[in-house]
């Protein structure tokens, strides 16, 4: 027997309530960010932001994996610098990491 799904006016007015507030919030930092200053000290502070963030949820799990993930890291940023391949620095940082656990030095 299939089970009905009875959903409540209260549920369906915060969800819809929920995705016009996401499309505000996206479209309110489309319009925004045509106003903010295209030059200077902002757009320095604004082209740096993404290394911020990403080292920012990066650099936990690094810490958080020891010595293995530090070498690892370490190894996927030099490798990235020389070659300039992120894909082959992906690989040799797993592998590092693999080698490490597999015979677990």
């Amino acid at each position: 027997m299939i089970a009905s799904l009875d959903i409540s006016p209260t549920v369906l007015l915060v969800i819809g309530l929920a995705a016009i507030v996401t499309y505000s919030l996206r479209v309110g930092g489309l319009l925004l960010a045509s106003r903010l200053p295209n030059s200077g000290r902002f757009k320095t502070f604004m082209d740096a932001l993404p290394g911020t963030i990403l080292l920012s949820l990066v650099a936990p799990g690094i810490f958080s994996s020891g010595f293995a993930g530090s070498i690892a890291a370490l190894c996927t940023a030099l490798c990235t610098y020389k070659t300039g391949n992120v894909f082959l620095s992906m690989l040799i940082g797993v592998a590092i990491v693999a080698i490490y656990r597999m015979f677990d030095v």
